[in-house]
């Protein structure tokens, strides 16, 4: 009986280059893998032909998905090419780390007292340890096998280290299965674990009870354990994963790449940039590799390794540009590459019927981000929208509106911006605690949501559930909405939740959702703020104010979208308070607007309310407060009405100039929200008022009478005039 350890790094070309000529060399009767042993009864799904790395192992435990750990594999992931080697040989395949059952039940963290290749790098001379494993193990492309030197190293770096914790537990598992095997009478047993573990695992073993005594007593809990598609992405370190590398797309392409390693790399990273319509040609590729080259004999390394090609890269095909360099690391270097598993994997029951849903609606998962424009007259792509919405109620944010949402639920177009995370596989497994489909679980959270003391809450799971069409969960929603309503004597909690409640009414039928009721609820909550509003209002503080205003603008579009007679309603009541004294200046100047903007005033009783509160009787601080409210929204009634622009420009003229510097951050908060091109018209509109002589400029440019005059027959036709 012999037992073979290959000491390895989890993710490396050179690593499972080696591992698979090992394997084919030592022909065993059973491979030893480090992994959860949970994961033995799926191992053979590998061998399928849909089944495409990068992919996961996913344990999770049944009674909290919080507790869940992914076990990644690339195509170039030593593991990979011992599992696919196991399968395809006919022999046992079974992994040997302790079980996530027992890694989930219990704390403990890992105890490793050194960095293992920081050690040998700077013993061999090197500042950076990637680049000495990058030199000694995965760019070599041939020659001696490697595990034997890797075995004496680690020997000598562990010599008097004594495992604790976490690591103790996992070794000593490590060595329970190994014993097994060798119970069971393999004569050939092949190990493929951490190179770290290598001399925990040599014979002769310790004793059976040494391993019982710290195994003894770890709790454990019911997990599952399934196979999900991984990215390349997710396998870098920047991801945050714990054994992750630096440059999978790279590793990919050392293990993939039959020969001339360098000239099909920089030929791939030309590519990258002509997608970007950069100007890279083939003689700039040419001198690209033979700078790689150059620098590799410089440097005494028989092949081109990573930061050659990328010194290359920069000098030649990015012309020096980092900002290039990034764009070719994000899609070359790292790469974004999804893997796929087959449908007979199993699947936690929300992941199950997302999958089925994805088929039928032919949304293919793709870790490159792209947005996708949903037209909602349309059957199939109303039911995308819809499904993207359940999934956000979920947490499963697989899409993302690609615009401002308020702005797109009034229309028939939606737009959504895709990108498929496989740590989303997680939220799926968690959303099963809620339902055993997509639809069922969204509805269990929105009803939870009926239950929420806060108006605004409800009202907003409201407006999720139509957008959703979540039709079980709308009438317990409504009834919430009219009862805390009924009960909520805070008009301010009323006003922040009316604008996605008219939002709901109004375009309920425009997703095929019934949405009666909606609107009668809505207008009796509008009464309600109509009552209540002047006490609301009454001698707030500059800060409240503005909350206010803010408030009352929410409002004042949420009406436009109800009844007439709601709205007018809601109207009647901001003329009335528009002109009352304990009114706020900044709400005064707000409502006043908003009359003229809707034609409740006419022109001159506006210009004689900005002229009584910009009167010099008016204190500064108020003067510039219903200026600010007046003008919020946009200059351009300054550059319209010669008039009202006068009365600001005399109050201005005539402030003090201890005053002025007191009510300058307020001025420029008013003026700061205008277009430069309002800013610009109000100024040359201004200069007008003090010299009656200047000429007004609409635009930078002078106007060419001659041209404009070519166009004005094809407007005369639009507008109908003769």
């Amino acid at each position: 009986m012999t037992v073979h350890l290959l000491g390895i790094r989890h993710h490396g070309p050179g690593s499972a280059r080696a591992v698979a000529t090992a394997l084919a060399e030592l022909r065993p009767d059973v491979v030893l893998i480090e992994g959860p042993p949970e994961a033995d009864k799926i191992v053979e799904l590998a061998a399928s032909e849909e089944m495409e790395p990068p992919v996961a192992l996913l344990a999770y435990a049944v009674d909290d998905s919080t507790r869940a750990a992914f076990w990644p594999f690339a195509v170039f992931s030593p593991e990979w090419q011992a599992i696919r080697y196991g399968l395809a040989a006919g022999v046992p395949v079974r992994f040997c780390d302790l079980p996530a059952a027992q890694q989930f039940g219990s704390a403990g963290g890992r105890s490793v007292s050194m960095d293992p290749l920081k050690t040998l790098a700077e013993a061999g001379g090197y500042d950076d340890p990637e680049r000495w494993w990058d030199d000694v193990i995965e760019s070599r492309r041939g020659g001696a096998e490697p595990f034997t030197v890797i075995a004496d190293a680690m020997r000598e770096l562990r010599h008097g280290e004594v495992a604790t914790g976490r690591e103790a537990q996992r070794e000593a598992y490590m060595r329970t299965v190994l014993r097994k095997a060798v119970r069971e009478g393999f004569e050939r047993i092949a190990v493929v674990c951490g190179a770290w573990h290598v001399p925990a695992l040599e014979l002769p073993l310790p004793p059976a009870t040494h391993d019982a005594r710290i195994l003894k007593g770890l709790p454990k809990r019911k997990v599952a354990c399934t196979w999900v598609p991984w990215t390349h992405g997710r396998l870098a370190a920047v991801s945050g994963y714990g054994a992750g590398i630096t440059s999978p797309g790279w590793y990919h392409h050392l293990f993939t790449a039959p020969d001339q390693i360098t000239t099909r790399w920089l030929s791939k990273v030309a590519q990258v940039l002509r997608n970007e319509d950069l100007p890279v040609s083939s003689a700039h590729v040419i001198e690209a590799v033979r700078l790689a080259d150059t620098l590799a004999a410089m440097r005494e390394r028989p092949l081109a390794g990573l930061s050659e090609v990328t010194e290359a890269t920069r000098a030649v095909l990015c012309g020096g540009n980092d900002v290039l360099l990034d764009l070719v690391t994000r899609e070359a270097v790292v790469g974004e590459l999804l893997g796929s598993v087959p449908g007979e994997t199993p699947q936690a029951p929300v992941a199950a019927d997302l999958a089925a849903h994805a088929r039928r609606l032919r949304m293919k998962r793709d870790a490159a981000e792209r947005v996708i424009e949903l037209d909602l007259r349309k059957s199939n792509d109303l039911e995308k929208s819809r499904l993207l919405h359940r999934l956000r109620i979920l947490g499963v944010h697989w899409g993302v509106p690609a615009a401002d949402e308020r702005r797109a639920q009034g229309t028939f177009r939606e737009m959504w911006r895709l990108a498929w995370d496989p740590g989303l596989e997680v939220e799926l497994v968690a959303a099963g605690a809620h339902g055993t489909t997509v639809l069922g679980a969204a509805t269990s959270v929105m009803l939870k949501s009926a239950d929420s003391p806060t108006l605004a809450d409800v009202t907003a799971a409201l407006e999720k559930s139509l957008l959703a069409d979540l039709a079980e969960a709308l009438p317990p929603l409504l009834r919430g909405i009219d009862t805390r309503a009924a009960a909520d004597a805070d008009v301010g909690h009323l006003m922040a939740a009316l604008p996605a409640l008219a939002r709901a009414s109004r375009y309920g039928d425009v997703r095929g959702t019934d949405t009666a009721g909606l609107a009668s609820v809505a207008g009796r909550m509008v009464s309600r703020v109509c009552a209540g509003l002047a006490r609301t209002v009454h001698g707030l503080d500059p800060d409240a104010a503005a909350a206010v205003q803010d408030l009352i603008d929410g409002v004042q579009d949420a009406t436009v979208l109800l009844a007439e007679d709601v709205r007018s309603e809601w109207l009647n009541t901001l003329q009335g308070l528009s002109d009352r004294a304990s009114v706020p200046p900044l709400i005064r100047g707000r409502l006043t607007r908003l009359m003229l903007d809707t034609s409740r005033l006419p022109d001159h009783e506006v210009a004689l309310r900005l002229g009584r509160s910009l009167s010099p009787g008016t204190a500064t601080a108020d003067a510039a407060g219903y200026v600010e409210g007046f003008l919020a929204g946009g200059g351009l009634l300054l550059v319209h009405d010669e008039r009202l622009l006068a009365m600001v420009d005399g109050w201005l003229a005539a402030i003090p100039d201890d005053a002025f510097v007191e009510v300058l951050p307020l001025l420029r908060r008013t003026f700061g929200t205008f277009a430069a091109p309002e800013r610009r018209s109000i100024g040359a509109r201004a200069r007008v008022l003090s010299d009656p002589g200047a000429v007004v400029v609409a635009d930078d440019n002078d106007l060419d009478a001659e041209l404009a005059a070519t166009a004005l027959p094809v407007v005369a036709q639009l507008l109908g005039v003769s």
